[in-house]
């Protein structure tokens, strides 16, 4: 499981066009926090919604109710999900909404506790109480609150996500492959919350993917609790390398980028499917967590630091290149100074392109949480710290090497307040969690969504300087 920093997003369009197929019902607002499983899971009661007859709105206050899909993975995400639901219930006190909402992780994870602490909640939907959320909405509108929590049991497939109303660029989004995990490791609450790994067949996925290349859709990033296991339960095999085959295939798309690769059931043939794939990105996201074995048989990994070492020599043998991405845990309990330094010696040997450094999160109803040798957060703080000024001279390293290089950039949207001046991303960096490229357009006409070759000129920090060099594709 990957860490990821808890994302707030709150709908800032007004979608004007009447609901389809259905007569008007009511307008709501919308908050998704989380990971990009997450957004696929918004996306999609969004889409239910608009099919239903409900109009998305911006302002909460303009809004017959409000939906808050949270996450529940750490503290931190948890503090933010509890903000967010305590300020709409406080607009709703006031008048200026009727109801609230609250679905996802968090929902899942406290169930009637949350009730409980929030007895204001309207309305409590678990994960994959997901498409209920029109039935709720109407009962809401409809002051039917005889039933106030909808919970389903973790389905044996991948629940279904066409029909979404995207809230990404309308040039990029995310594809869920499949969901929830087994691996279990011993600081990660998902299972609970998610449940065991579902892989959604190989045909939904592919029509999904054409779904959302139609509608103009030119990235796509594939997302899942464990992205190479992807077909285990349903086929009795992995089959990642032929979903990416196909996938391949889908007409509109032009990059594919492969994010949560456990570093398990990854062969040579799924690499070479990557690196010989016209529109399979040479980025891999692989979170390691760790590279010391003691820390990784207690964290219930079930991965050695030598399988590691050696999965990462064969991806940059047979993926030309290749920028790997992975994730650290600073101050798992029991943590020494020397292992800490091995995890040092790892990060330098290795120079990951991108990595994303957490220190560990105490989580009550997790295995870690019963284990000994708990560190302080200054000790937990100062490793991150040390780890990460380790991948910044990398990372820097990295930069100086692209300057002078022709790299195609997707622009993403314009520098406020700076005419002629665009905010992009290569083919290294994902959204959210990775560095841009800031482009200066010279006779060439830009647009988010525009695929543009760029001369990499400077670099500031962790972020490209370039300007473009030839005509969007």
């Amino acid at each position: 499981m990957n860490l990821p920093g808890n994302k707030r997003i709150t709908l800032s369009i007004d979608y004007k066009t009447p609901p389809q197929g259905n007569d008007f019902k009511g307008r709501y607002s919308f908050i998704s926090l989380g990971c990009p499983k997450n957004t696929v899971d918004s996306e999609r009661m969004m889409g239910l919604l608009k099919l239903d007859g409900y109009e998305l709105i911006a302002d909460p206050e303009q809004s017959d109710f409000v939906v808050v899909n949270t996450c529940g993975f750490i503290e931190q995400a948890r503090k933010e999900s509890f903000g967010a639901i305590d300020e709409m219930l406080a607009l709703k006190k006031q008048g200026k909404t009727k109801g609230v909402i609250v679905t996802g992780c968090l929902a899942e994870r406290q169930k009637e506790q949350l009730l409980e602490d929030r007895p204001d909640i309207d309305s409590l939907i678990g994960v994959f109480g997901r498409e209920e959320i029109t039935k709720i909405a109407d009962r809401l509108l409809g002051d039917q609150a005889e039933q106030r929590n909808v919970f389903q049991p973790a389905p044996i497939r991948a629940l279904p996500d066409q029909d979404r109303l995207q809230i990404t660029p309308k040039h990029f989004a995310y594809l869920k492959i499949s969901e929830g995990c087994d691996r279990l490791c011993t600081f990660c609450a998902i299972p609970k919350m998610r449940g065991k790994h579902a892989t959604k067949p190989i045909e939904e996925v592919i029509a999904e993917a054409q779904q959302l290349a139609d509608q103009g859709v030119r990235e796509l990033i594939i997302v899942a609790q464990d992205t190479t296991y992807y077909g285990i339960d349903l086929y009795g095999e992995p089959r990642l390398a032929e979903l990416l085959t196909k996938l391949n295939e889908v007409k509109g798309l032009d990059w594919i980028r492969l994010m949560y690769f456990y570093p398990m059931y990854i062969d040579d043939n799924l690499l070479e499917v990557i690196a010989r794939s016209e529109k399979i990105l040479p980025y891999i996201d692989m979170p390691l967590q760790h590279a010391e074995n003691v820390m990784l048989k207690r964290m219930s990994r079930r991965v050695t630091a030598d399988l590691a070492e050696k999965q990462i020599q064969r991806m940059r043998e047979l993926i030309p290149n290749l920028v790997l991405r992975t994730t650290f845990i600073t101050g798992f309990p029991g943590e020494t100074e020397a292992q800490f330094q091995e995890l040092i010696d790892f990060t330098k040997r290795h120079h990951f392109e991108r990595m994303g450094v957490f220190t560990y999160s105490h989580e009550p109803d997790t295995p870690a949480a019963r284990m000994d040798g708990h560190l302080s957060d200054e000790i937990k703080e100062d490793r991150r710290s040390r780890l990460m000024a380790v991948q910044q001279q990398i990372m820097f390293e990295y930069n100086e090497a692209c300057v002078g290089k022709i790299m195609d950039v997707i622009i993403d949207q314009p520098v406020p307040d700076q005419p002629g001046a665009w905010i992009g991303r290569s083919f290294g960096d994902a959204p959210d969690v990775d560095a841009v490229v800031f482009v200066t357009q010279t006779e060439a006409e830009l647009y988010p969504g525009a695929l543009v070759p760029c001369e990499i000129v400077t670099f500031q920090n962790y972020d490209l300087i370039a300007v473009a060099v030839g005509e969007p594709k």
